[in-house]
């Protein structure tokens, strides 16, 4: 089957599905297990020569090195594989991201033919615009018990997975949409974040006078998401911005309805626990801020900040028609808190409960 009849035939088949904000935390899923299983298949179905590129170690400095622009990169392309590689490679994506998620990355992905019929129309070469240019790696054994994780990564997406002891930390997770709604052609209308834009101008535009003198910067509107790949989250000041502990109910409906927006692109196992992390560290202290003009149509981002998260969504590109967002969780990203809990572990000998309260919030 051809590389873009096959993409055709993946996105007709995503059913999109709700994912509730109020989803309770099971600790009995088997996200985990589901993701092991579908990267060991992946792997397995590999021919030799992409196997060897497909598979880094753990410690390898490619783990961290993440970006969401066209250029090169560790792993095997889409367009590499054959039709049971690349269909595995869609399972495992499908393993750690909901049937939303998993639509919006599709989506994601199609608009790079939007993208290259626009430049080619204005005369420019485009090939770098390519459906197949998105690589899957996989870091360390997903068939051992040591910590291992995988990628999924190319122009406006990045979504990394790393899995240690049981427990999957799921940041950096980027999406981007250029454009963010397609105005011309057979494909208008079409737009992969517009609930993120649509939510967060609501809330914007429901501010009081007084919520807009903490919550609303008339600018310079920042060119990109802050966080990008590189910037350390504590560079970044979360303390500005209108509390949630001072929204009204309404409000608060909002921001909570943003938060289970980017949580419920993941596996809804991996949403619930993500959604009991932010809320076990409680959302009082949750800032909203938002940059530049509420107009319709003009430059604007914003960010939602708490204790154990960083959102930010950022449309000033391409006459505001150009969406990057990006999710942190700064003392998880790459599971960097669980590695270090997992290396006291094996160091003490024990099972790491110390009585001592390791967060930084």
């Amino acid at each position: 089957m051809p590389f873009i009849a096959l993409m055709v035939l993946v996105v007709s088949q995503v059913v999109v599905l709700a994912g509730g904000w109020a989803g309770g935390w099971s600790a009995a899923t088997d996200t985990d297990e589901d993701m092991r299983a579908a990267a060991a298949a992946f792997v397995e179905s590999l021919r030799p020569e992409l196997r060897e590129r497909a598979v880094l170690a753990f410690g390898d400095a490619n783990r961290l090195d993440w970006h969401y622009i066209p250029r090169r990169r560790a792993g095997v392309s889409l367009k590499e594989m054959h039709d049971p590689e690349r269909l595995a490679a869609h399972d495992l994506l499908r393993a750690g991201l909901s049937s939303r998620g998993y639509r919006k990355a599709m989506l994601v992905v199609a608009l790079e033919d939007v993208l290259r019929e626009i430049e080619e129309g204005r005369g420019r070469t485009a090939a770098h615009r390519d459906p197949g240019l998105y690589f899957v790696t996989v870091f360390g054994d997903p068939a051992g018990e040591d910590p291992w994780g995988w990628r999924f990564e190319g122009h406006h997406l990045s979504l990394n997975f790393s899995s240690v002891a049981g427990e999957v930390a799921v940041t950096p997770a980027f999406f981007g949409s250029n454009p963010a709604q397609v105005h011309a052609g057979p494909r208008a209308g079409l737009g992969v974040l517009l609930e993120e834009e649509s939510l967060g101008r609501r809330l914007v535009e429901s501010l009081d006078a007084a919520q807009r003198e903490v919550g609303v910067v008339s600018g310079p509107v920042p060119r990109d998401v802050l966080l990008s790949p590189g910037v350390a989250a504590d560079r970044l000041d979360t303390s500005k911005g209108v509390a949630y502990a001072d929204m009204t109910a309404s409000q608060r409906n909002v921001v909570e309805a943003l938060l289970a927006e980017w949580a419920g692109n993941l596996e809804p196992g991996l949403a619930a626990v993500q959604t009991a992390r932010m809320r076990e560290a409680g959302l009082d202290g949750v800032r909203f801020l938002w940059i530049g003009s509420d107009e319709a149509g003009q430059p604007h981002y914003y960010r939602l900040a708490g204790p154990r998260f960083v959102i930010e969504y950022d449309n000033t590109q391409d006459n505001a028609n150009h969406i990057h967002t990006v999710w942190h969780d700064p003392e998880r990203d790459f599971g960097e808190d669980l590695l270090r809990a997992h290396l006291r572990e094996q160091h003490d000998g024990h099972d790491g409960h110390d009585g001592l309260d390791h967060r930084r919030d």
